[in-house]
């Protein structure tokens, strides 16, 4: 009879396999399937070490595995991403939630803590993690999210069933195109800033597996800003603000000057927590 493979004895194994494959944190990657597979918590495995695992979690865990191989992302094998501390359903119609986007939230809610029963609205929700995380937080707002792919309005519809939030609606439409109706108190927004030049820059598991549209504007990853500088004051309250995350190196700056020359006065980069400037704050 062959010997049960353990939890101990996985992370062995692969810990090794994803090093020779030149892996940069092969342990990372193993635990990261293996807390997926068991659903549990990075320590809870050293606690179940020789808990030994059934045939159809090894089969998946080996079909996992093989598909990692390929740089395709852990979250989009595992088919789901925490966000402000909560998991999210994510697949490969929609981006992968950032840690640094996070950050985002985090000034939206400081910035809106004097306004009450807040209208927000969220240009290219795609899984929904800041729409939806803003609704919780905020549970008296109403949130809209809005997206031009419906597959990606799939995936936010069943985060908001998933994660039982109310305050949270969806529309379809091409921001580009179209204005949506009613006034703001909030638009924020993660929106596809990587210029087309850099596209052949990124790394594998990015551009090989997530879709291109949110992350390029297949342009000067700029054409979402210059938009939102266009239509905030038909649809922002005067004295309410624009949260918009920015791309690194000079794209900042760039963005900046789209709305210093559009006449917006209070304009101002905030760092995440690498100390980079990746969060714009514009209020009407």
């Amino acid at each position: 009879m062959a010997t049960p493979w353990r939890v101990i004895d996985l992370i062995e194994w692969a810990e090794a396999y994803f090093e020779k494959k030149s892996f940069e944190k092969p342990r990372t990657e193993i635990e990261w399937l293996l807390c997926s597979l068991l659903d549990c918590e990075r320590l809870d495995l050293y606690l179940r070490y020789d808990e030994p695992l059934s045939k159809s979690q090894l089969e998946t865990l080996r079909d996992w595995v093989k598909r990692r191989l390929t740089k395709e992302p852990l979250q989009y094998i595992t088919g789901a991403c925490e966000f402000y501390g909560r998991e999210f359903i994510i697949t490969s119609d929609v981006l992968i939630p950032r840690p640094e986007t996070e950050r985002l939230i985090d000034i939206a809610l400081a910035r809106l803590k004097t306004v009450k029963s807040p209208k927000i609205l969220d240009i290219g929700t795609g899984s929904g993690c800041i729409a939806i995380t803003m609704a919780i937080e905020r549970p008296d707002a109403k949130v809209v999210g809005v997206d031009n792919s419906i597959r990606a309005l799939k995936i936010a519809e069943r985060n908001s069933t998933h994660l039982k939030v109310t305050g949270y609606s969806f529309i379809e439409m091409n921001i580009l195109k179209s204005t949506p109706k009613g006034m703001f108190d909030l638009l924020i927004s993660n929106p596809p800033y990587i210029s087309k030049k850099e596209i052949p820059e990124l790394m594998k598991d990015v551009i090989g597996f997530e879709p291109e549209s949110a992350l390029t504007d297949y342009s000067d990853g700029l054409t979402f800003y210059k938009r939102f500088s266009e239509i905030a004051p038909k649809i922002v309250h005067n004295n309410s603000l624009l949260i918009l995350e920015v791309g690194l190196k000079e794209h900042p700056q760039k963005v900046y000057d789209i709305f210093f020359n559009q006449g917006y006065t209070s304009i101002e980069l905030i760092q995440d927590y690498n100390g980079d400037d990746r969060v714009m704050v514009v209020q009407l």
